[in-house]
């Protein structure tokens, strides 16, 4: 099977964030393309056009107007903003589509889990509990001067009422009946709550392809509840370049991208909320990481400048900003803290690995490679920390590979060949449907290994399961449609190997440009750190045997999660924490890799499948 195209008799249909395309016949809906896809796509009526489950948002290409049925059942803003039922919708030209969390029976995976770590709490929100003594005709003090008053007897004089606080204080009190628990950030009132209220932070991970939230217990410093999202972004785009120029090129781009962020963090903090039987005005402090452009995006930055040399960042310093100013329902004067971004293309997100890894401490020679659709890496070595960053591209997510798709029920995450045998193993054990990024690298690997292609990703005819397709192009069949779990071969092309290529190509040569300039070599390295969602799941191995790590034991190698994640809940729990990384990353030497004079030479020769 080749990379579906449309000609006179099929069309593309884009599914996005699943990654799936397949080219469908004329005439057919979006939803026969879900199913078609092996994407599942919920469908409770049948395809009737009453049920309202297969809801889907069209956001680009030419469909068909709306059906009686989704006149009936959707809301002239539902469709104006783009939302359809896909039983309802046939496709005129190629076309995309979002598909909504809720509108998908099974979910994808969504890597939120990091390595344990201990850290000293001390917190930015302090509580102070107070008893005060309600107005009376006699004492005519205003509500705010009540509370001030009270907390200068406690030894706090400067403390400020800002008025996000001042809007409700009056309503509040009353409520409390005056007997209230103050959250205060640097001498400043941000939440009003009943006496002996719980206090809570959220930490946020934006990637690029995936979010990760953390709800933490401020008072003991434990994650109470934590929860994955796609990052709706992809609607607007597969990686970071193409982001910014929907946001450049848009009316509005930005504030569009900006919202879209906003909205699922918000449906996710009400999430974590109903799970751990909390209010809103608990939540008091926020700690967000990101690539630089996703940080960006999130703080209504603008992102232009990042697409051209010299690549530079409209800020690198922390940030503190009120929740309210961004749409973010936290407690009426909670901030959100931004951790500091490194360079253009090493955000605030890689600010947080290095801050939950220990770099900026350690004594070995250590590699921390954060892989995703930008793959950031840092060298830590005889007291230096050196930073990079690569265009690793969305192959490791499934995209741009013939039957590529994300990490969902079904996906191929392990490829075992041998003695002449073909081992799959997929998601939650389905039959397979797709193939996301650790089961393509495997593929790779295994098919080098069992010499099926030769050093530069060429398939050898007459070996093993190759052989030629309609377009007389070589593939390798991994799944023969008897098996897969929509009747369909699954095959891997030389496209796919060369995408897979350019991938750790990229990651390889970045990792040799630092240690060139760091003066040491591979074998001077005494640990690699993998970490970032695709990180978690591939087969060290494996990504040793294409060429993408060095050759080392497999025991200097550690996976370790969402390493982001994990520095951005301490950065919340911890303000000693916060001070440490804007001191770190300062005397971090970054190197931009698109004029380092090596890295081409590196590239080539790091495309060669060992």
């Amino acid at each position: 099977m080749t990379q579906p195209e449309s000609d006179s008799n099929h069309l593309i249909v884009d599914m996005q964030p699943v990654g799936r395309r397949i080219a469908i016949e004329v005439g057919k809906t979006l939803l026969d393309a879900a199913q078609e896809a092996g994407v599942g796509l919920v469908s409770l009526c049948g395809g009737e056009g009453w049920c309202q489950s297969c809801l889907v948002r069209h956001t680009s290409g030419e469909i068909n107007p709306p059906t009686q049925s989704e006149l009936d059942y959707l809301s002239d803003d539902e469709l104006k903003s783009g939302f359809r039922l896909a039983c309802q919708v046939i496709p005129r030209t190629d076309v995309r589509i979002d598909i909504p969390p809720e509108s998908l029976s099974t979910p994808q995976r969504l890597q939120v889990e990091g390595v344990d770590f201990d850290v000293p709490l001390a917190p930015i929100v302090e509580v102070v509990d107070l008893e005060l003594a309600p107005p009376t005709i006699e004492d005519l003090r205003a509500d705010a001067d009540r509370i001030e008053d009270a907390l200068a007897e406690r030894g706090l004089p400067e403390v400020r009422i800002e008025l996000p606080i001042l809007t409700n204080v009056s309503e509040v009190l009353r409520k409390q009946k005056w007997s209230i628990r103050l959250a205060l950030r640097e001498n400043e009132v941000i939440a009003i709550l009943p006496s002996g209220s719980g206090i809570y932070g959220i930490s946020v991970d934006i990637g690029t392809t995936k979010l990760a939230l953390y709800l933490v217990d401020l008072l003991t410093g434990k994650v109470a509840a934590k929860v994955g999202e796609m990052n709706p972004q992809i609607a607007y785009g597969e990686d970071v370049v193409s982001r910014i120029a929907y946001a450049t090129q848009n009316p509005d781009g930005r504030r569009i991208l900006q919202n879209a962020l906003v909205d699922a963090l918000n449906k996710k903090i009400h999430e974590v909320r109903e799970y751990a039987g909390i209010n809103d005005w608990q939540i008091v402090d926020a700690v967000v990481v990101g690539n630089t452009a996703m940080h960006h995006l999130f703080a209504g930055l603008p992102v232009e400048q990042l697409v051209f040399a010299p690549y530079v960042p409209a800020v690198n310093q922390t940030l503190d900003i009120r929740a309210g100013d961004l749409g973010i329902s936290l407690a009426p004067g909670a901030y959100i803290h931004l951790l500091p971004n490194i360079a253009g293309y090493v955000g605030a997100d890689h600010s947080a690995v290095i801050l939950s890894t220990e770099l900026w401490k350690t004594e070995k020679t250590v590699l921390a490679i954060d892989i995703g659709t930008n793959t950031e890496i840092s060298l830590a070595s005889r007291g230096r920390l050196l930073s990079c960053s690569c265009a690793s591209g969305p192959a490791f997510e499934g995209a741009h590979i013939t039957n590529g798709m994300r990490a969902a029920p079904g996906a191929i995450e392990r490829v075992q060949i041998m003695d002449g045998q073909i081992k799959l193993f997929t998601i939650d054990d389905e039959p397979p449907v797709g193939i996301c990024g650790s089961g393509i690298l495997d593929a790779v690997a295994e098919m080098k290994a069992a010499n099926l292609m030769d050093e530069r990703g060429a398939l050898i005819e007459g070996r093993l399961n190759v052989r030629r397709n309609d377009a007389d192009q070589l593939e390798f069949l991994l799944a023969a449609a008897s098996s897969t779990g929509h009747g369909r071969d699954i095959t891997v092309s030389r496209k796919d190997v060369n995408e897979i290529q350019l991938a750790k190509a990229a990651i390889r040569a970045g990792q040799e440009i630092l240690l060139i300039k760091a003066g040491i070599t591979a074998d001077d390295v005494d640990e690699v750190i993998i970490a970032g969602a695709f990180g978690t799941y591939i087969n060290i191995p494996n990504a040793i045997e294409v060429g993408m790590f060095p050759d080392l034991p497999v025991q200097r190698f550690r996976q370790i999660g969402n390493a982001a994640g994990m520095g951005a809940i301490q950065a919340l729990i911890s303000v000693e924490h916060r001070k440490l990384i804007e001191k770190v990353i300062k005397d971090v030497d970054y190197i931009e890799l698109t004029t380092y004079a090596d890295f081409q030479e590196e590239f080539v020769k790091a495309m060669y499948l060992r």
